[in-house]
């Protein structure tokens, strides 16, 4: 049986995005909290494979999140997500229903939790009521190529419209730093998704040059 995540617990997803490398130097310095939950990124899977996702999961006990964003043959994706250690899974909220529907049931299957990305989706409550099946994880995304986009913001005002429907955690990622994971913590959220990021790149997060381990216990202090 899956350890489903409670939406009144507030948890902190901490998302690799490069290499292997920084997964080794940084992954064994996290808190080893219930409430951390460790994040293969999409660049980081499409680098490293599914290698990547079994490297995290040898070195992380708790939840491993593989971000493989399934937009279609979601049955197939998540069998390979949970063979290589991964207990949840992504998919693009703007897939076809068939595919959304059948990521859930397999999800369910298999005991793996399923995360729906809203990423580009504007109203993610049309696309839960079309579905038959629940998922365990709505994913308010602002993406990284919208990070730059002046005024643009995650849209936390989705989460008591999800709320009203659906038992269902609710994440907020993109751009994401100490500031934003107290308003989504404010307007609803249990679950904040933070990248590790290297200096010069632009966007928000964890700076790979930061006591990491140190500001991720920052983060859980300030969404507690």
């Amino acid at each position: 049986m899956k350890t489903r995540l409670d939406h009144k617990v507030r948890y902190l997803q901490v998302a690799f995005n490069y290499d292997l490398a920084l997964v080794h130097r940084v992954l064994p310095t996290l808190p080893r909290s219930p409430r951390v939950l460790v994040e293969a990124g999409t660049p980081f899977i499409k680098r490293e494979g599914m290698r990547g996702v079994s490297a995290i999961r040898s070195l992380w006990n708790g939840h491993v999140v593989a971000d493989i964003k399934t937009s279609d043959g979601a049955a197939a994706e998540v069998d390979m997500a949970r063979r290589y250690g991964a207990d949840a899974v992504t998919v693009l909220g703007n897939s076809p229903t068939e595919t959304l529907d059948l990521f859930v049931e397999h999800c369910n299957q298999l005991d793996v939790i399923s995360m729906i990305d809203m990423l580009g989706v504007d109203d993610p409550l049309s696309v839960l009521r079309r579905m038959n099946q629940r998922a365990d994880v709505i994913i308010l995304h602002k993406g990284r190529d919208e990070e730059s986009t002046r005024g643009k913001e995650i849209q936390y005002r989705h989460v008591n419209r999800i709320r009203s429907k659906f038992d269902a955690s609710i994440s907020a990622a993109g751009g994401v730093g100490l500031k934003e994971a107290r308003s989504a913590i404010f307007n609803g959220a249990n679950i904040v998704v933070v990248n590790l990021v290297r200096p010069g790149d632009p966007w928000e997060g964890i700076s790979t040059n930061e006591d990491i381990a140190g500001v991720a216990r920052k983060f859980l202090e300030t969404i507690e």
